[in-house]
């Protein structure tokens, strides 16, 4: 039985990505998480933290058995903290850019990223997911979505009634205005917690990432220390008391529209 906690605490860990070295990116990570040193119930690592945003799924796919999902069991376990982020993901043929909600129980919830971005041709690589994930955790509902989901609106509507909504991301610096003006939209218009942790660095290809990460309250305040460009881990308490007093208030969400998704 999970203890409810009216107060999450959750670590933003943005930091630049070794390319297509899984090894070295899985021993920097473990050396910042175990450097937190308040208690944390989540931590949240960039979209593809084991590779970069790469294209090259068939050298660089785990399986779900594989190096990763073991030492993110063993992570969340040595420290109490659930840990999520996204990796590559072969399974019956196919690659996933798959996001792991691993719980320190070592139990795993997992999201397939539903809108494969075309501009870097990740559909002709990745196989997108058809389901949205609510993850129950600490009394909490949480709904992890990746990068590029962002842009869609209708896919992250919060019909669920879920508190936390978290997006892991690479998301580029030449279009990073956008990444701050969709995080803030997301919190407002679903009554929410809106989290977005990006990567910081240069990637392969050389293409640059400004971080940016941070989370905004239901009224599309940012809560979170300003990193900008900077790498780092910020924590953040989030109260539920904010979300259940300013929903009693308002009421927003009930007057939201209908709709049904067709996949």
């Amino acid at each position: 039985m999970q203890h409810l906690k009216d107060t999450l605490t959750i670590a933003l860990m943005q930091y630049p990505l070794s390319w297509e070295n899984p090894q070295a990116n899985r021993t920097f990570f473990e050396e910042k998480i175990k450097a937190v040193s308040t208690q944390t119930d989540l931590m949240i690592l960039p979209e593809m933290f084991t590779t970069g945003f790469t294209m090259n799924a068939s050298e660089n796919a785990e399986m779900m058995d594989g190096s990763t999902v073991q030492w993110l069991r063993r992570m969340a376990k040595d420290s109490s903290a659930a840990i999520t982020g996204s990796i590559i993901v072969k399974e019956h043929g196919n690659f996933f850019n798959r996001l792991l909600f691993v719980h320190p129980s070592g139990k795993i919830d997992h999201y397939d990223k539903r809108h494969l971005f075309a501009l870097a041709e990740e559909e002709k690589t990745y196989t997108a997911g058809t389901h949205k994930l609510i993850v129950e955790y600490l009394g909490w509902r949480i709904c992890p979505l990746i990068c590029y989901d962002l842009r869609f609106p209708v896919w992250s509507r919060n019909v669920e009634n879920y508190d936390l909504l978290l997006y892991v991301a690479n998301w580029p610096q030449m279009r990073v205005t956008a990444w701050d003006a969709l995080l803030k939209a997301r919190a407002i218009e679903n009554m929410c917690y809106c989290v977005g942790v990006n990567r910081v660095g240069t990637d392969g290809k050389d293409f640059p990432y400004s971080g940016h990460s941070a989370i905004y309250d239901v009224f599309g305040s940012q809560i979170s220390e300003d990193l900008d460009e900077k790498e780092g881990t910020v924590l953040v308490a989030l109260q539920k008391s904010h979300l259940t007093e300013n929903r009693e208030k308002f009421k927003f969400l009930n007057d939201s529209d209908s709709f049904e998704i067709r996949t």
